[in-house]
């Protein structure tokens, strides 16, 4: 069978059947749909609340805070235990937290405890996703895997924009209690699935000649639940610049996607564009995933996308400087998306072909993991440039230095696997 120019054609006898890798290829999509929506739902019920309980806008702080906190904890610690202890209970128990705790965020009656439930919230959000990336990535063919994750994760930028729809009218119809309880039934009702279609930890059958180092990787990924492995064998300068590609990327990610719509507004802009130019930014990242994923197998695809942050850069400036014209304005709200939203997914696919399976799931979980510390960062650094004076859209400038950033870590990383012959045992 071929999909988008690839055979998705079992290359071996112990490789799942064709229907077998659409069905997880399915289903993880649709968690990744959920993950997505769950991540942003909490922006769209924070004006309800404050209205609701009579609090000052400042004093949601924490409740943002905790949950990107717990998205960082929950990638660093999950994937390792994943690869300890398999993919499909952890995947299913962080699946189990947040889809629990979503709704147990309806109890809450004050900003603490609101605050608490979107930490637990987040752990399981950010427990998941590295486990998905994963389980999808060795559920595929050889050829098809960056192809099979970047669709997958496309299930992401759409939940978040799916709660970005039904967000108004879910509130005026039953109150922001509604939203969260959507967003706890529906991966709960995808357990039974994901439990059929899951397969359990397997290993992988080796060549005679890799089976001593995968004895090693194994061993070493017991230790320190296998953060150590991921600087042995030469992937410690990849892994580096790995960590410093998805921390750079995902705090531009996360400023846009909370400072664009109030930045806009404050440069001038209606709120109906601003709004429209944040959903645009959502569904520009899964063009360019899209787009992204017809070249991802190309050896040089790290310096196409590094050529891509540049391009990026430019479209900041017109978002800065000529935010005024709003057909520009859109069209490079979705070229930023598509490269910073779209470039994230290709990272991950990127991550999950550059670790061999004993440490796949810690590999990405910390990347993602330092990406979380990012998007922490981004919204954070989009305060502070505001309370110096920064006008209007302006604070979007800063964003221009962690593109540079990652650009320049895509192309060291090309130079490293190329000079030094890494690249992943499934690539």
């Amino acid at each position: 069978m071929k999909f988008m120019g690839m055979s998705i054609t079992p290359s071996s006898p112990g490789t799942l059947s064709e229907r077998g890798q659409i069905r997880i290829l399915i289903v993880c999509a649709l968690v990744a749909l959920c993950d997505g929506y769950d991540t942003q739902a909490v922006a769209f019920i924070a004006p309800a609340i404050i209205s609701q309980w009579d609090i000052a806008s400042s004093a949601f702080g924490p409740v943002f805070s905790s949950g990107l906190a717990g998205l960082a904890i929950g990638a660093f610690a999950c994937g390792p235990i994943a690869d300890r202890w398999g993919r499909k209970i952890v995947i299913m128990l962080c699946i189990a937290t947040f889809g629990v705790a979503s709704i147990a965020t309806t109890w809450s009656t004050t900003i603490f405890e609101l605050a608490a439930w979107r930490a637990v919230t987040g752990i399981g959000l950010g427990g998941v996703l590295p486990n998905l990336i994963t389980a999808t990535n060795e559920a595929a063919s050889a050829r098809f895997k960056k192809v099979a994750v970047m669709l997958m994760i496309c299930g992401f930028p759409l939940g978040a924009t799916f709660a970005g729809f039904v967000g108004a009218p879910l509130i005026e119809w039953g109150g922001w209690k509604t939203i969260l309880i959507l967003g706890g039934i529906i991966p709960l009702a995808l357990l039974p699935a994901l439990h059929l279609v899951l397969p359990p930890k397997t290993r992988p059958s080796l060549p005679e000649n890799q089976a001593a180092d995968e004895s090693r990787i194994a061993a070493l990924s017991t230790e320190a639940f296998g953060v150590t492995a991921l600087f042995t064998d030469g992937l410690a300068i990849p892994t580096i610049l790995i960590w410093t590609a998805f921390f750079s990327n995902l705090l531009v990610l996360y400023c846009l996607m909370n400072w664009l719509p109030a930045l806009l507004s404050l440069g001038g802009s209606s709120l109906s564009v601003a709004t429209l130019c944040t959903a645009l930014l959502n569904l520009g990242g899964v063009a360019g995933a899209l787009s992204f994923a017809q070249f991802i197998n190309r050896p040089r695809f790290s310096l196409y996308l590094a050529t891509a942050y540049i391009g990026c850069i430019l479209c900041i400036l017109v978002i800065v400087y000529r935010a005024e014209e709003t057909g520009l304005l859109m069209v490079s709200a979705a070229f930023a998306g598509g490269v910073v939203i779209g470039g994230q997914m290709a990272m991950n696919a990127l991550a999950a072909s550059l670790y061999p399976d004993g440490i796949r799931s810690t590999g990405v979980g910390w990347a993602l993991g330092f990406g979380r510390i990012g998007s922490i960062a981004g919204p954070l650094a989009g305060s502070a440039l505001i309370d110096r004076g920064w006008q209007g859209t302006s604070p979007l400038l800063a964003a221009s230095l962690p593109l540079v950033v990652a650009a320049l870590a895509l192309v060291s990383l090309w130079i490293t696997l190329r000079r030094s012959g890494i690249f992943a045992p499934a690539s």
